[in-house]
């Protein structure tokens, strides 16, 4: 599979705007990359079935770098919640283990690509609807992160997100500020993303058919790539978050996530 100029400029539009997203809305870019990337890896020959597995731990892997960018920013602003990161992340590595490392190989790629369809069209309902928590309403005791938190990792194995699209919703219904959310969600994508990528590695270290400069489920070329924009792009992103009116950019880009869940749901039920 070789790197041509045009899959190259493909690769580095879709790290520039999954990095901006990732610093303005707090989430590692998942729910746009995966669709992208299946397209790109079914155009360069993979089956559809492994496309959409070695585009869900693509876009998990370059949300390694894409965190460590976007929360530096937000870091320097005072925003990072570090108590719920510490509550939460524990939860986030065993739940993400177990996603990637078992339920993720036993899947086959078309349910995965269905599941994340509907999870996607849910989120972007979450996001459109913006519903304002019961002012009263806190975050739970620290056994109640835990399990937060190996709910978010769970789920973000099986779709390849940083676990944004949980994460903020929840510390947002639980009275955190939504700045404070953002970035807190942005260091949460680091843990996520770290022990959803070892389980890829392992768990496809042994399937046939692979695209050359694969590292399990894991494409190089495109990790490289993505990973390099996105992180240059982050802290634009996240400097954005504080002054652009993002209600109002949650809304549009929750209709985009309609037509992306749309297509993935479509590639699931063909395949």
């Amino acid at each position: 599979m070789a790197l041509q100029p045009l899959l190259i400029f493909e690769l580095a539009l879709l790290g520039i705007g999954t990095g901006f997203l990732a610093g303005l809305l707090g989430i590692g870019g998942g729910m746009l990359m995966v669709p992208f990337l299946t397209i790109i890896l079914s155009g360069q020959g993979v089956a559809p079935d492994l496309a959409v597995k070695m585009a869900i731990a693509t876009s998990m892997a370059t949300i390694i770098f894409t965190s460590i960018s976007s929360v530096r920013a937000h870091h320097k602003r005072g925003a990072v919640r570090w108590d719920i990161v510490k509550r939460l992340a524990p939860g986030i590595v065993i739940g993400s283990m177990i996603g990637s490392l078992g339920v993720f190989a036993l899947l086959k790629g078309s349910y995965l690509a269905i599941f994340f369809g509907l999870f996607v069209g849910f989120s972007a309902t979450q996001m459109f609807l913006d519903k304002k928590p019961k002012p009263t309403r806190q975050m739970p005791g620290t056994g109640g992160q835990f399990a937060a938190g190996g709910f978010i990792g769970f789920l973000s194995g099986l779709v390849g997100a940083g676990g944004g699209f949980i994460s903020v919703p929840f510390m947002t219904w639980c009275n955190v500020a939504i700045h404070n959310a953002v970035a807190t969600s942005a260091a949460l994508g680091f843990p996520i993303a770290a022990a959803n990528v070892i389980g890829y590695v392992v768990s496809g270290l042994k399937v046939q058919d692979l695209p050359p400069a694969s590292f399990g489920y894991i494409w190089l070329p495109g990790l490289v790539v993505i990973a390099a924009c996105s992180f240059f792009m982050a802290p634009v992103g996240a400097k954005a978050a504080h002054a652009l009116p993002v209600g109002r950019l949650k809304r549009i880009f929750a209709i985009i996530l309609y037509v992306l869940a749309a297509y993935m749901f479509y590639k699931g039920v063909a395949g």
